[in-house]
């Protein structure tokens, strides 16, 4: 994981934990805290599970710009040792 989506991460969780403690401590009923929080919560998850998504697809993105780069690589090989073997 990139110094990006670390950062991105700990302020999801921060604001998670903020808006928990801020739901806990309101004078609010004990059902609709629990609301609350229960929301609050799904909210965060949700946000990781995009995160988590877009993290996955930026690795699949790069594994296959590292497979075409080496595929890319080896036929130059390929064609270089061939050109060889043919003036030998």
């Amino acid at each position: 994981m990139n110094d990006n989506s670390k950062v991105v991460v700990a302020l999801l969780a921060g604001l998670a934990a903020g808006a928990a403690l801020g739901i806990l401590f309101a004078p609010d009923k004990g059902e609709e805290t629990r609301d609350k929080l229960s929301q609050s919560l799904k909210d965060l998850g949700d946000s990781i599970k995009d995160k988590a998504a877009d993290e996955i697809n930026n690795l699949s993105s790069l594994k296959d710009n590292v497979v075409s780069s080496i595929k890319t690589k080896l036929r130059s090989v390929e064609e270089e040792y061939s050109d060889d073997v043919e003036h030998a």
